[in-house]
């Protein structure tokens, strides 16, 4: 399989790549980039993929990304394993900037007056977290749903998170359209003259094993000199 590790990790090895990858950002980075130009695909099909990966992954989709790029790649005929790798391009280095612009902009395009600093971001995620769990344990008691936290959380932050992040994802993801369709076409045929140079070089090899078999099949075939009278063996 072309994704499978050869030595699994554990659960808690494989959480700590997901908040720092061994080796850093840069050799995962770069892994990423490898793996995306072997996908045994058309360049265009791997660059919509990519591009639908790369816009999934800057939506707010805590724990659907994987599938909403899944169905974005079907949608548009693109390459699925593009676009599940596309997803990387947010992580726990790059989002929280992604996040403050994306909040920004949303803010601004809502015409939300709200203070974008940690206390107040921190606040609205505790409250609507004291909702949630509120909502869900009132299920089984008297208590009645308490819903402010949680629509505070959706209009001043989840809404424009999203609405914000719109416009970079789909400028950041074209230019990872583009600039991927010559990275993997150049990958691919550079890829094929290293194949057809190797097949050729067997060829050869084949060419001169077949001729050094028929050399000594030739001199097995040579009767050769037969012992004379006058020879070592006459008496």
């Amino acid at each position: 399989m072309i994704f499978k590790r050869r030595d699994p990790l554990g659960w808690g090895a494989w959480l700590r790549e997901q908040i720092y990858p061994r080796g850093g950002f840069k050799r995962a980075t770069r892994y990423v980039i490898h793996r995306m130009r072997r996908l045994p695909d058309q360049p265009h099909r791997v660059a919509r993929g990519v591009f639908a990966g790369s816009f999934i992954g800057f939506l707010p989709l805590p724990g659907l990304q994987f599938l909403a790029a899944w169905g974005a790649a079907r949608l548009i005929r693109g390459n699925v394993l593009a676009a599940l790798l596309g997803t990387f391009n947010t992580n726990p280095l790059t989002t929280p900037f992604f996040a403050v612009l994306a909040l920004s902009l949303g803010h601004w395009m809502l015409g939300i007056e709200a203070p974008l600093n940690p206390e107040y971001i921190g606040k609205a995620f505790a409250n609507a977290g004291r909702d949630l769990w509120f909502n869900i344990t009132s299920i089984f008691g008297p208590e009645k749903a308490q819903w402010d936290g949680l629509i505070q959380f959706w209009n001043e932050i989840y809404l424009p998170y999203f609405i914000g992040a719109l416009g970079p994802a789909i400028v950041v993801s074209a230019i990872a359209y583009y600039l991927t369709i010559p990275l993997v076409a150049a990958y691919q045929k550079a890829r094929a003259a290293t194949a057809q140079e190797r097949g050729e070089r067997r060829r050869r090899m084949r060419a001169k094993l077949a001729e050094a078999a028929g050399k000594l099949k030739r001199r097995g075939e040579d009767p050769g000199e037969e012992p004379g009278d006058d020879g070592p063996g006459a008496p």
